[in-house]
């Protein structure tokens, strides 16, 4: 696989850590070191590790989950996207919703990654080679991009948040609800209706 194709499928892979971050940044509204960084790590590191895992088991387990990795997905990013959505109607001080705990900063990595092992299992049917080294390059490349984009989709994120004076935790539940259903569509062939 050139770098340039490595490079444009990380693109597109990181997407939804993009749209992911900005909304943890808007909903966080400032930098919170530690947690931060941990989201960007685990963004990247899940994107590159799921490549490399689909890559690998593509023989073994692609047949189960492929009927069922996009089902996976819209559920892990529905269930905290409703989260968002009932905590930011809530009372302020009922207000739980921290999209920053670890618990949940693993579940997004988990929910935006899944598309990667998809692509890690249509690598291993392209026959790009058969060794290590020919899906390394391509997976580092992807999760450093996956990484590059969590910190701008952050810095995106805070800059918003701090200019919208009302809580956008429901907003940003709706956008991950949507990420989720965009998979299904994908997943399903209805890409027509995109």
């Amino acid at each position: 696989m050139y770098i340039t194709e490595a490079i444009l499928l990380g693109l597109a892979l990181a997407m939804d850590c993009f749209a992911v971050s900005i909304t943890s940044g808007a909903i966080v509204k400032h930098i919170v070191l530690r947690p931060m960084l941990t989201m960007i790590l685990s963004f990247g590191l899940f994107q590159g590790a799921m490549v490399l895992a689909g890559w690998y088991v593509s023989t073994l387990f692609s047949r189960i989950l492929a009927p069922i990795d996009h089902w996976i997905a819209f559920g892990l990013l529905s269930a905290i996207g409703i989260q968002m959505i009932r905590e930011g109607f809530g009372k302020k001080e009922e207000t739980k919703f921290d999209p920053l705990s670890y618990k949940v900063i693993l579940t997004l990595a988990v929910a935006t990654s899944i598309d990667a092992m998809a692509v890690g299992v249509s690598m291993a049917f392209m026959q790009i080679g058969s060794s290590w080294d020919t899906i390394a390059i391509p997976a580092v490349l992807i999760a450093a991009i996956s990484s590059a984009l969590t910190i701008a989709g952050l810095g995106t994120g805070i800059f918003i948040g701090r200019k919208i004076p009302c809580s956008i935790a429901p907003v940003g539940g709706l956008i991950l609800i949507g990420i989720g259903i965009k998979i299904i569509i994908e997943h399903l062939g209805l890409d027509f209706l995109t």
